[in-house]
């Protein structure tokens, strides 16, 4: 599982002319699942999403949370996050999960994050969808947090 999180100013998404989900200040949050990723994985990463200390504080120090700042998220599939590069000129995505895979588990990694994060605002792209972003990066500040399921 990889997040791609972007803090920014304002960002929403829209599908075919409508914008189906936007937040002011927060978090921009590009989601993608490879083959073999399990719901396991769910409370961990939603847990470290909002808990990341990415918003500054009085000194200017990236130490305080999404919560503390009153900010939202945006939570958006995103299956290219998984292209692979290092053959040809065109991307190779035989490592994302299958779609109806990943969807469950867009799906439940949203209702983890509405769990865990009652009292933010919690929008979201439309999975599958050719989908519009539009944001405006803060710093910019761009991170990539990757999790894997543990082996027993």
């Amino acid at each position: 599982m990889r997040l791609l999180i972007q803090r920014v100013s304002h960002a929403s998404v829209e599908v075919e002319g409508e914008i189906v989900g936007a937040i002011q200040k927060g978090l921009l949050v590009l989601v993608g699942f490879r083959q073999g990723d399990t719901a396991a994985l769910l409370p961990r990463a939603a847990h470290k999403l909002l808990h990341l200390r990415v918003f500054p504080d009085e000194q200017g120090k990236m130490n305080r949370s999404v919560k503390e700042v009153n900010g939202g998220l945006l939570i958006v599939s995103q299956f290219t996050l998984y292209g692979r590069l290092e053959k040809g000129f065109r991307p190779s995505f035989t490592d994302a999960a299958p779609a109806e895979e990943a969807r469950v588990l867009y799906e439940a990694f949203v209702a983890e994050l509405r769990r865990q994060g009652e009292g933010i605002r919690i929008e979201t792209g439309r999975f599958g969808a050719m989908m519009k972003v539009l944001l405006l990066n803060d710093g910019p500040v761009t991170l990539l947090l990757e999790f894997e399921n543990e082996v027993a």
